[in-house]
C-alpha cells in the first residue's frame, strides 16, 4: 500500500484560494437573482404546506451550491424553518468548513496538482479528520462532527463561522449529514486520516438520512446541483423506508420532488415514459432515478443554483407574509 507517511503537508496561509466568502457571499435580501419559472411559486407553497403540517423538507446538494457563496442564503432558510435536514457530499462539507475557518476556498486545481500539493493542507486535512475521529469514538455522525467542530469552535477558532451551513444547522440542532466515497475528498490525502471513522461517521448518517426520508409523506426533497451523491441515497433510503412502511400499512408515494441543475433537460420528465436508451437524456442520472420514486409530482428546474434559491427562499418570504 502507499505509505502515507511520507506526505508532505503545506500551512492553509499558503495556498491561494480563488474565493472569499467576505466579498463573494449573497445577500438573502438582494433580489438581483431572479428566476422567471412559476414553479417556483408552486414549489414554496409545497414547501410551506409541508412545513405547517410538520414534515421534512430535505434539500440535498453538491459542492457548487457552497463555493457559489449561498451559505447566508441556506441558513436563513434554516432560521425560518423552511429546511429540515440537509445532506451533502464530502467537498460539500469541506468548502463549508474551509469558508468558516479562513474565509476562503477553493484552490487552482491544476496549478496544485502538478506541484504535488492539492488538497494536502495541514488544517483542513488536520482538523476535519480530527473532528470525525472524535465523533466516531461518540457515535455521532460526520455532519454532525464538523457542524460542531465549527459551532463551538472544538479544536480551532472559526471566525466566519457566520457564513456556514454547518453551523447554522448545529446551533438550530437540525440533520447535516455527509453522504462520501473513499477517496473522493482532499481530507482522504491527509497522512492521520482515519478510514473507519469515516465509514463509521457517514454509516450514522446515511441512517439518519433515511430516517428523515421515512417522514417523507407530505414533504419535499430538493436536489439541488447533486447528480449523483443526491439521487443515489435517496433511492437507497427510500426503498428501506418503503419497505418498513409497508409492513406497517402506510404509505410513501405523497411528497415532490424537485431538482435544480444547469444540465440541458429537454425530456418531459412529468410524462410517465423514460427516454429510449440512445437518448441523452436516458443518462441524466438525477432525472431518471428521481422519476422512478414514485412520487406525487417531481420538477426538474433547469437554472443557475443562485436564480433558484434566492428566487425560492423570496417567494416563501412573499406568500409567508401574505397569509
Amino acid at each position: 500500500m502507499f505509505a502515507r507517511e511520507k506526505i508532505k503537508t503545506k500551512c492553509l496561509k499558503e495556498r491561494e484560494s480563488k474565493t472569499d466568502i467576505k466579498i463573494s457571499a449573497i445577500n438573502p435580501d438582494n433580489n438581483s437573482y431572479k428566476l422567471e419559472d412559476k414553479r417556483v411559486d408552486l414549489i414554496a407553497d409545497a414547501i410551506l404546506e409541508a412545513k405547517s403540517a410538520g414534515k421534512p423538507v430535505i434539500m440535498a446538494f453538491g459542492a457548487h451550491l457552497v463555493k457559489n457563496c449561498l451559505g447566508l442564503v441556506v441558513r436563513r432558510m434554516i432560521e425560518k424553518g423552511y429546511l429540515t435536514h440537509l445532506a451533502t457530499n464530502g467537498a460539500g462539507s469541506i468548502h463549508d468548513w474551509e469558508f468558516a475557518f479562513q474565509g476562503k476556498s477553493e484552490e487552482d486545481v491544476r496549478r496544485y496538482i502538478s506541484q504535488g500539493q492539492f488538497g494536502i493542507w495541514e488544517e483542513t486535512g488536520g482538523n476535519i479528520n480530527k473532528a470525525l475521529i472524535s465523533g466516531a469514538a461518540e457515535g455521532k455522525g460526520y455532519g454532525e462532527s464538523v457542524a460542531e467542530m465549527i459551532h463551538t469552535d472544538k479544536f480551532t477558532k472559526h471566525p466566519f463561522k457566520q457564513y456556514s451551513i454547518q453551523d447554522a444547522c448545529s446551533a438550530y440542532k437540525i440533520p447535516f449529514t455527509v453522504h462520501l466515497g473513499i477517496g473522493y475528498d482532499i481530507t482522504h490525502t491527509y497522512p492521520e486520516c482515519d478510514f473507519a471513522a469515516l465509514g463509521k461517521t457517514s454509516g450514522v448518517d446515511f441512517l439518519k438520512f433515511v430516517d428523515s426520508v421515512s417522514n417523507l409523506n407530505g414533504g419535499v426533497y430538493l436536489s439541488v446541483g447533486s447528480s449523483i451523491m443526491a439521487p443515489m441515497v435517496f433511492e437507497k433510503a427510500l426503498s428501506m423506508a418503503r419497505n418498513v412502511s409497508i409492513q406497517e400499512g402506510r404509505n410513501i408515494n405523497d411528497f415532490m420532488i424537485v431538482v435544480n441543475d444547469i444540465q440541458d433537460g429537454n425530456w418531459d420528465w412529468g410524462s410517465g415514459k423514460e427516454p429510449d436508451k440512445d437518448d441523452p437524456a436516458y443518462y441524466l442520472r438525477f432525472c431518471k432515478s428521481f422519476d422512478r420514486m414514485g412520487a406525487r409530482e417531481m420538477h426538474y428546474v433547469e437554472a443557475d443554483n443562485r436564480k433558484f434559491l434566492c428566487s425560492l427562499y423570496n417567494s416563501l418570504e412573499r406568500k409567508r407574509s401574505e397569509k
